[in-house]
């Protein structure tokens, strides 16, 4: 049985803070996946316009991260990841929450994500809103040289 945290703190993230990041996808993303980012990648995209960073802590710890651009009238959600020690306990939701009310103050009307096909978080972002538009047979590649299907989802913002 889980139980919710008290206090999720949203904070805005900065390059700086790529370490932080890191350990959350070690924790969060299966290797045989290969869904976690390298750190230039991160680093990469962090400097280009209408890409945000949030970072959520719990006691001060981060347990979780959300990366996101916005281009025009539309956003993006990136990556997620929530630490194992935090899952099932908000911190997720409260990630998809953020970047929902992000992109819409800076003027995107519709959100997308894509998502391997099976993750345990399409329920998070089914009951946010999200509905599947789409699929690519094969898209993810694991360390194994295994294929993974991608579908993709969006969610219009009211």
């Amino acid at each position: 049985m889980s139980t919710r945290l008290r206090m999720v703190e949203l904070t805005s993230g900065v390059a700086a803070d790529a370490t932080a990041v890191e350990a959350v996808m070690d924790s969060a993303f299966d290797p045989r996946f290969g869904e976690a980012w390298t750190r230039s990648q991160l680093l990469g995209i962090l400097g280009m316009p209408g890409v945000w960073l949030t970072l959520a802590r719990v006691n001060g710890s981060v347990a979780g991260f959300a990366l996101a651009r916005a281009i025009v009238d539309e956003a993006e959600l990136l990556l997620i990841a929530t630490a194992q020690p935090f899952r099932r306990q908000g911190v997720g939701a409260a990630l998809v929450r953020s970047i929902l009310a992000e992109a819409r103050s800076r003027g995107a009307v519709r959100v997308h994500l894509e998502v391997r096909a099976g993750n345990t978080a399409i329920g998070l972002y089914s009951a946010n809103g999200f509905v599947k538009c789409g699929e690519r047979r094969g898209y993810y590649r694991g360390h194994t040289g295994q294929a993974y299907d991608a579908h993709s989802y969006s969610v219009e913002l009211a």
